[in-house]
C-alpha cells in the first residue's frame, strides 16, 4: 500500500492514549500481560511504565511522542508488514516509529518470544 502526505498527518496528529487501550485489549485478549506490553514499549522509547502514564494524562500525539522517545538503536531491526505496510519501505520517520511499535505489539499478541521481540 501507498503511504499518503494525509496519512502520515494522521498518525501524527493522533494521541497515544486514543491508541494505548487498544494495545492493552490487543495483547491481553491473547494471553499476555500489560507488563509484557510496557516491557516491549520501554525497549523501542525508552518509556518506562511512569513515564508512559505521564504522556497518557498528557494526551500527547504520537508526533510527540516520538519526538520525546529515545528510539532503541537496534529497532532498524523490525521489519515485515504490519497494517499492509511493509515497514523498510515507509519513509516518513514517524509513520515508520509508529508501525515499529504497532509490529512490537502485534509480534506480542501473536506469542512471539519476547528475546525475538526485543531483537536479542
Amino acid at each position: 500500500m501507498k503511504i499518503t502526505p494525509e496519512h502520515n498527518e494522521r498518525i501524527a496528529k493522533m494521541t497515544f492514549s486514543s491508541v494505548y487501550p487498544h494495545y492493552i485489549t490487543k495483547v491481553e485478549s491473547k494471553g499476555r500481560t500489560i507488563e509484557e506490553l510496557h516491557q516491549v514499549i520501554e525497549w523501542l522509547t525508552g518509556f518506562d511504565a511512569q513515564k508512559l502514564q505521564e504522556l497518557i494524562d498528557e494526551k500527547v500525539t504520537f508526533e510527540t511522542f516520538f519526538k520525546r522517545a529515545k528510539l532503541n538503536p537496534n529497532a532498524h531491526l523490525i521489519k515485515g508488514v504490519i497494517c499492509g505496510y511493509r515497514i523498510e519501505e515507509i519513509e516518513n520517520p514517524l509513520t515508520k516509529q509508529t508501525r515499529y511499535l504497532d509490529k512490537l505489539v502485534d509480534e506480542l499478541a501473536k506469542g512471539r518470544k519476547m528475546e525475538k521481540i526485543l531483537r536479542q
